[in-house]
């Protein structure tokens, strides 16, 4: 996931609690580790509805968040660029997972989707949580990879989807039409969902050629099998554009924002 879609999650708890300033690069990798050792970090929910009227949730995301010492939210765009593709970044591919499937126990009727990058599928640790933890949970758990990690490693991508599809596994393809995912690629890798990224989201009532690139992105995961989805929805007007353009799912702020508790 890219920092742009990390955004700083506010929920009721948030609420009373100021967000912490971010630190200066070289102490990211120190509080981030404290916080997994810790088991300072969570996860923070939000839905994905059906582009119906009305909508009705099927999904839900969970972002990862790390708390400092006093449970102030360290903003995620803040950290993610530093670590993703350091090994702290499988650390946190792990908790997330982990946290994940432990929702999906709690929850037996929820469907949750989280975030993976590409490099994590090499990591021991990483695959032992979800080849321990997926067991009889595949139906209902989703695993989001951004364009630019999956371009990374596509043939490991590739095998490993192939992998754990006969569990139940289901994969998105996040930030779909940021530019690294060729639709060559896209119909080899045959993702069950697309994530339209939210730069194409932001205000399409009013820019024609978002629509266009839009529309055109739509039609393309449709031809492949695959469902769209639109990422960053904070309006009724980008609601109802991307209604019309045909896309499957939305979510977004005007949906409802990531809360800690469903």
């Amino acid at each position: 996931m890219t920092p742009q879609t990390m955004t700083a999650i506010q929920d009721s708890m948030a609420e009373t609690v100021e967000p912490r300033v971010v630190p200066h690069r070289a102490d990211l990798s120190r509080l981030i580790r404290e916080a997994l050792a810790q088991d300072r970090v969570q996860l923070a929910f939000q839905p994905v509805v059906t582009a119906g009227v009305p909508p009705e949730t099927v999904l839900h995301e969970g972002f990862i968040r790390i708390l400092d010492e006093v449970g102030r939210i360290l903003p995620a765009q803040s950290f993610m660029a530093a670590v993703e593709e350091s090994p702290l970044g499988r650390d946190l591919d792990g908790a997330a997972l982990r946290l994940g499937l432990q929702a999906l126990r709690r929850h037996p009727r929820m469907r949750l989707a989280i975030n993976m990058s590409a490099r994590s599928v090499g990591n021991a640790t990483w695959r032992q949580i979800l080849e321990e933890g997926v067991a009889g949970l595949g139906h209902r758990l989703t695993l989001e990879i951004g364009e630019a990690s999956a371009m990374l490693l596509p043939d490991r991508v590739t095998r490993f989807m192939a992998e754990m599809r006969p569990k139940g596994v289901s994969f998105a393809l996040d930030d779909f039409g940021a530019g690294a995912v060729s639709f060559w690629r896209l119909k080899d890798f045959r993702f069950d969902c697309v994530k339209i990224d939210r730069s194409l989201v932001a205000r399409i009532e009013a820019s024609p050629d978002n629509q266009v690139v839009a529309r055109a992105l739509i039609a393309v995961a449709h031809q492949f099998g695959m469902s769209a989805i639109a990422e960053g929805v904070e309006s009724e007007a980008e609601a109802a554009r991307m209604r019309a353009l045909g896309v499957d799912f939305l979510q977004g702020y005007l949906f409802g924002r990531p809360r800690a508790r469903l």
